[in-house]
């Protein structure tokens, strides 16, 4: 099954859009980690650290992608199944911030953490975030963080299933 692509663009090698995917996923993380977080001073939630670690599996493997040039269907397959599972978080905390709970299930604030846990024991809770994941704390263009996760990871899989049924490039 061949899929029609617009010009040029369908006869380019699978590197350029595996090394493209893994500069999307750097450039995400570092506009979450130093500009919401550090700049705007915005606790992630754990869903949005799940998320994160979805975008961080599939701009890894897509750099492997690109680096070992080989079984690009596979590696699509890869970064698919880690898109979908990002996605599926942020469904779920898109959801949650349009229907938030009565009581925020998220899990307590980091300064109860710092305050209560050692520092054995805080890493792996800081790991998993802070904050209420129903919050809507920034958007842009009326979407939340959330929102474009979804939208990003949508775009993954589309890019992804895409280069998996095209034909390689001769």
């Amino acid at each position: 099954m061949r899929i029609p692509f617009p010009g040029s663009l369908a006869r380019l090698p699978f590197r350029p859009y595996f090394l493209a995917l893994f500069a999307l996923c750097a450039g995400e993380l570092c506009f979450g980690v130093f500009y919401l977080q550090e700049v705007k001073g915005l606790e992630p939630c754990p869903m949005c650290i799940m998320q994160r670690c979805a975008l961080l599996a599939v701009g890894l493997i897509a750099l492997a992608a690109a680096v070992h040039n080989r079984g690009p269907r596979i590696y699509g397959a890869f970064v698919t199944l880690a898109a979908l599972a990002g996605g599926g978080v942020a469904v779920r905390q898109s959801w949650l911030q349009l229907n938030p709970p009565s009581i925020a299930e998220c899990g307590p604030s980091l300064e109860y953490l710092m305050d209560s846990f050692s520092l054995t024991e805080l890493l792996p809770k800081l790991f998993r975030g802070a904050g209420d994941c129903s919050a809507v704390d920034w958007t842009f263009l009326g979407l939340s963080i959330a929102n474009w996760g979804l939208v990003t990871f949508c775009g993954i899989v589309a890019v992804t299933l895409w280069m998996i049924l095209r034909r390689a490039a001769r």
